[in-house]
């Protein structure tokens, strides 16, 4: 082990690291990903923020947050040896996109842009590990890529790459791109020259995010109670979604984009190219009653290689449910609804019958 540290120790003090560095993010371009940036494993600051967030509840029931906490904050305890990230991201908006249409209608489904195309995490490794496998020409240092894998801050590493900001709305922002892309990881023990971080925000005065957020969700600038938030909601919780929200979910069923949709900056979205990331079976324009009656076998099949799946069926019918109960009043919608009311499972009864309700009292105003 001594020796091949040595090794190691040698072979770098040979390398050009700034020439290295430069070709990791022409290599990293050819891979497809739209940004790079490098930086050491210091979080002390960003602990902080984390530390309060978890122990204000704000994660909900995201207990994996508290878990692993301090491999979170200190990367070289999550792979020993770590010197340097490598941060990355990659578009993902499809030019289809239409999000602020769909949420104009009601009989609609609205589902967050990175959901409607193949799950993204098998791409981005893969081309993570390509890139891995190129630097690995160069340099036998160790080098371990993550993709939303793992107990990593992606955020705070990007930002002190110099990739963004942190907006008020939690995301990471860039002036050139807006806020529509993937990001992934790449710990290496070799030490590469930092880039510097992005530490000013431009949000300014800009309260857009805040103010469309249709639950609230946002307790402050930078600070997101998950509780309250829609994507988590429809995607993290499992149970019974609390009654005086559920009108303010409207019709997104998987996610919601408003904080991004209405957010300035992403005029400058840059769309992607990227098969994978483009819509599968209409689920960018397809209508809340169709997707209802999708039987567990049709959705398993439909959602293969989705990160929809991460809702499971009862989360879908659940969270249909609710859109439904939102839509306008119409004898399709009340139909269907009425052909869920005796499903096995209880979450998605307790929507149902809510949903039924709504229909009613709309049908009789």
């Amino acid at each position: 082990m001594a020796d091949l540290l040595q090794q190691k120790n040698v072979i770098a003090k040979e390398l050009n690291l700034p020439l290295l560095k430069g070709r990791i993010k022409t290599w990293a371009s050819e891979y497809g990903f739209s940004s790079v940036g490098i930086t050491d494993i210091d979080f002390s600051e960003d602990k902080k923020y984390l530390d309060k967030w978890i122990k204000k509840g704000f994660h909900g029931e995201m207990r994996y947050m508290e878990r692993n906490l301090s491999k979170r904050e200190n990367p070289e305890e999550l792979v020993s040896g770590t010197k340097r990230i490598i941060s990355l991201t990659m578009n993902y908006l499809p030019q289809s996109y239409n999000g602020k249409e769909t949420l104009e209608n009601t009989d609609k489904a609205f589902i967050s842009g990175y959901a409607t195309g193949r799950d993204y995490h098998k791409l981005m490794r893969s081309r993570l590990k390509k890139l891995v496998s190129k630097i690995k020409e160069y340099s036998p240092h160790e080098n371990r890529v993550f993709v939303d894998s793992a107990p990593v801050l992606e955020k705070s590493i990007a930002r002190k790459a110099g990739l963004g900001w942190v907006g008020k709305n939690t995301l990471l922002m860039n002036k050139k791109s807006g806020s529509y892309f993937f990001l992934g990881e790449i710990y290496t023990d070799l030490e590469l020259p930092i880039d510097k971080p992005h530490n000013e925000s431009h949000c300014g005065t800009c309260t857009s995010c805040m103010d469309v957020c249709p639950t609230d969700a946002f307790v402050g600038p930078y600070q997101l109670d998950a509780r309250k938030c829609i994507s988590y909601l429809t995607i993290e919780h499992k149970g019974s979604i609390d009654i005086h929200l559920r009108s303010k979910i409207g019709n997104r069923i998987f996610g919601c984009d408003d904080c991004q949709i209405f957010c300035p900056w992403n005029k400058f979205t840059k769309h992607t190219t990227e098969e994978d990331f483009q819509p599968r079976h209409n689920l960018d324009d397809a209508y809340l009653c169709d997707l209802f009656l999708w039987s567990e076998e049709e959705f398993n099949k439909k959602t293969e290689g989705s990160a929809i799946r991460r809702a499971g069926y009862v989360g879908w019918l659940r969270n249909i449910s609710v859109a439904l109960g939102n839509a306008d009043y119409s004898i399709k919608n009340l139909e269907a609804l009425r052909i869920r009311e005796n499903f096995p499972s209880e979450i998605v009864r307790e929507h149902v019958n809510w949903a039924i309700q709504e229909q009613l009292r709309k049908g009789n105003e």
